[in-house]
C-alpha cells in the first residue's frame, strides 16, 4: 500500500538504528529509546519492544528486564513531555498566544483534566500516537505530577508487556508484525483528525452570533 511505503521510508532508518542500538547495548538501549519515544520523538515503540522481545526469544535479554526498561523509559520520557507543557504554558499559550488559547480556555482544560484526566492519561498510554503526546496537555493543565506519574506507569505496563510478549512469540517475524501494527496508526490518526474537526466546528458554532 502507498501509505505504508511512505511511512516505511521515514521510519525504516530509525528502526534500523534502534535495533542496532539494542543489539549492541541491550537494556540501556531499550530504556533510552523508549524515553525518546515517550518524549514525543518519532521512535516507534512497536519496533523497540517487538525487537526486544525477539532478543528475549534468542536468550539475549530477559522479559522482565525489557519490560522494566520499557516502562521506566516511558515514565522518564513522559516527564519531559509534561515539563514542556507545564513550563512552556506561559510562553506559548498565555504570553505570546501562539495557539490563541485564552485564560478561559486554559481553565476549561484544567477543569476537564480534573474530571477526566485520570482515565485519559491511563488509557492513552495504550493507544498509538496518542500515548506519545498526552503528557504535554497534562502538563499544560497542571495535573499533579505524582498522580500523572502513577497513571503513566500503570498505563504503560499493558502496552509494553503486550509488545514484548508478542515479539518473543513471533521471533524472526517481528518486523512483519511491526509493519502490520503500523496500520493502527492510521485508524488512530483518522480518529484524532475527526475529533479535531468536530471541536473546531463546535467552537465555530459556539462563537457564531445567535
Amino acid at each position: 500500500m502507498p501509505y505504508a511505503s511512505v511511512t516505511d521510508l521515514v521510519l525504516n532508518p530509525i528502526v534500523e538504528a534502534a535495533t542496532e542500538f539494542i543489539s549492541s547495548a541491550g537494556l540501556p538501549a531499550v530504556f533510552v529509546l523508549m524515553t525518546l519515544e515517550s518524549a514525543c520523538l518519532p521512535v516507534p515503540s512497536e519496533a523497540i519492544m517487538l525487537f526486544a522481545g525477539f532478543a528475549v526469544s534468542k536468550g539475549e535479554l530477559t522479559l522482565a528486564g525489557i519490560v522494566i526498561a520499557g516502562v521506566m523509559g516511558n515514565l522518564v520520557g513522559s516527564w519531559i513531555g509534561y515539563a514542556i507543557g507545564y513550563y512552556g504554558r506561559t510562553d506559548l499559550l498565555e504570553r505570546h498566544r501562539l495557539f490563541h488559547v485564552s485564560q478561559e480556555r486554559l481553565q476549561q482544560a484544567e477543569g476537564w483534566f480534573e474530571r477526566y484526566g485520570d482515565a485519559t492519561v491511563f488509557f492513552s498510554r495504550m493507544l498509538p500516537i496518542v500515548r506519545t503526546f498526552v503528557s504535554v496537555p497534562a502538563g499544560v493543565a497542571r495535573m499533579p505530577l505524582v498522580r500523572f506519574s502513577v497513571l503513566t506507569t500503570l498505563g504503560s505496563i499493558p502496552w509494553v508487556l503486550a509488545l514484548a510478549l508478542l515479539g518473543q512469540s513471533v521471533g524472526d517475524n517481528w518486523a512483519s508484525w511491526r509493519h502490520n501494527l503500523g496500520y493502527l496508526d492510521y485508524v488512530v490518526a483518522a480518529a484524532i483528525l475527526a475529533a479535531i474537526g468536530w471541536w473546531l466546528l463546535k467552537r465555530r458554532n459556539d462563537a457564531a452570533p445567535a
